[in-house]
């Protein structure tokens, strides 16, 4: 019999000098850079996902001056899976049965993908990965930060990894492993988007007590194998318009790259304010198109995901160090959102990071604070990157698709031309959850059934994402008030996480669907992929995200 949760054992502990939590860009990053500076560094790794990689959304373009910082010799390396260089950059607008292309000149230079590159940053992490490893760097996937260790003075000391064979009803599994305590004198934060120990240190450390709250999108995105007479290696296509309304900010994303591969994607901005919206169902419209559906005829779909991705940009960056630690990454919130990236500047910060605490640490320091890291970052490339497009999100936020485009344009060539914007740097106002209306107050959107062979529903797409959680577990899904669903959300908003959610995980279900009757608010955590959407959107802020068991989740091969 298994014993249970309150009589756990002790954990083991490992000591290092420095420990990252999370296998990303970032996270990889800050760990071959601490190895380059000194290689005597002890530096561990830990990644939630089955392999490095395995959790890895992003469409991608990558601008190469990250990896050009960290790894030189990249481009010459037959390892590095990068190898598409961008041919053609179309930007769209679309109609519900056309479009038109954009001239590319009115659009400011950095908004240019030439120079660029096309490909999966799951495949980049993967090299990384082992870029690290060859620099003795020890790398833990399938270990979930679960808790951060804190010392008497409220340091952080380094993070503990999850339990491993809990059941769903709280008691041990003879499977049972307890977690490890990875001890560090410093401890980097590369969770990504809306990451839960992310989430908890901002919190203890108000670290974002002094700047706009942190904005989101929902990010989907397909890999397809198209027909090769059909392939463009290396064309990038961009859109905004159709379906979204004019009020909901978004867009597409469609990649050539490889010999036969694209991934298209399609981001709602999370800020949207009818709780009838289905980011999904969007996606699925938008792949309806004339134009889009053209571009995948005849090809298979491989793989579906979906992940939330910071947008506010500049003036959301929270306080980056704090006693003992630091974020880096999209955990600290460097993408940049009209060029809709932020891989380059999550390596990037990886690098600045792991700069300043190698200085502390050769300097005798432990579990203080890194305020250089802090002083540094707006005045680095990664600063230089933000400030010119600070205003686009806020613009779009408070006029709209159309005329936020035009002004957000208007302020990216002053800013380019002249080094300042007539707009100063605007606000974001309320946090996303707090945007959603009332039933009461919108006109209920409805989605009609598409034929498209481009269209698929959301368990098939679940499907083709390799995910997969260990069943008998505590959900990963944890509500505050088990009420709040059916006796708030339900009535005011239509539940809201029924549609939200791109994995069918939230269901109301009714005891009788005829009349409606007894509904009961149902949880299917198994098919969670670890898109975050739910915690940042739902309007009582009532779920809460948390790890699930090592290694669950998606499982992406390429993405």
């Amino acid at each position: 019999m298994g014993s249970e949760i309150n009589e756990l054992p002790p954990r083991e502990a490992m000591d290092y000098d420095v420990v990252i939590v999370g296998a990303g860009p970032a996270g990889l990053a800050a760990a071959i850079r601490l190895k380059q500076i000194d290689s005597d560094l002890s530096v561990v790794v830990i990644e939630k996902g089955s392999e490095p990689g395995a959790h890895i959304l992003s469409g991608a373009v990558i601008d190469p001056i990250g990896l050009d910082r960290l790894l030189p010799g990249w481009r010459s390396n037959e390892a590095c899976p990068l190898k598409t260089q961008v041919s053609e950059d179309h930007f769209v607008v679309l109609t519900r049965t056309g479009g038109f292309r954009l001239p590319n000149f009115i659009n400011p230079k950095l908004m240019n993908n030439h120079g660029n590159f096309v490909g999966s940053l799951g495949n980049v992490v993967r090299f990384l990965a082992a870029e690290a490893e060859n620099l003795g760097v020890e790398i833990y996937p399938g270990f979930a930060g679960a808790e951060i260790l804190y010392g008497d003075k409220g340091e952080v000391l380094g993070v503990a990894t999850g339990d491993m064979g809990i059941a769903k009803d709280g008691h041990l599994k003879e499977s049972f492993t307890r977690g490890m305590e990875l001890r560090g004198k410093y401890t980097l934060f590369a969770e990504g988007a809306r990451g839960s120990l992310t989430k908890e240190l901002l919190a203890k450390y108000a670290l974002d007590k002094d700047c706009e709250p942190q904005k989101f999108g929902i990010g989907f995105k397909e890999l397809w194998r198209i027909p090769k007479d059909k392939h463009k290696a290396g064309k990038v296509q961009h859109t905004f318009g159709w379906p979204l309304d004019p009020d909901v900010g978004g867009g597409s994303f469609l990649y050539h790259f490889d010999e036969d591969q694209v991934s298209i994607g399609f981001v709602v901005h999370l800020n949207y304010s009818n709780p009838t919206l289905s980011p999904f169902d969007e996606f699925q419209r938008f792949k309806s198109h004339p134009m889009i559906a053209a571009e995948l005829e005849g090809g298979e779909r491989i793989s579906y995901g979906a992940r939330a991705l910071t947008e506010g940009g500049w003036q959301s960056v929270p306080k980056l160090a704090f006693p003992g630690g630091a974020l880096i990454g999209c955990a600290a919130g460097f993408m940049n959102l009209p060029r809709v990236k932020g891989s380059h500047n999550a390596v990037l910060s990886g690098i600045l990071a792991a700069d300043d605490v190698a200085k502390a640490l050769k300097a005798g320091r432990a579990h203080d604070e890194v305020t250089d890291y802090d002083a540094d970052w707006r005045g680095s490339d990664i600063g230089r990157d933000l400030k010119p497009v600070r205003n686009v999100k806020p613009l779009l936020s408070k006029h709209g698709l159309y005329l936020g485009v035009a002004l957000g344009g208007f302020d990216m060539w002053t800013n380019e031309l002249f080094g300042f914007s007539l707009f100063g740097t605007l606000p974001h106002g309320k946090p996303d959850y707090a945007s959603i209306k009332p039933l009461s107050e919108v006109t209920p959107k409805t989605y009609g059934k598409l034929t498209a062979k481009t269209v698929f529903d959301k368990l098939s797409s679940v499907f083709v994402s390799n995910t997969n959680h260990e069943e008998d577990q505590p959900s990963h899904l944890r509500l505050a008030d088990p009420t709040i669903p059916v006796r708030e959300n339900l009535p005011r908003y239509g539940e809201p996480a029924r549609l939200y959610c791109p994995a069918g995980v939230y269901e109301v279900v009714y005891a009788d669907e005829a009349t409606r009757l007894d509904p009961r608010f149902v949880i299917n955590a198994q098919n969670c992929v670890h898109c975050k959407t739910c915690d940042i959107k739902d309007p009582a802020q009532n779920i809460t995200w948390v790890p699930p068991e090592g290694g669950g989740g998606p499982n992406y091969p390429n993405m």
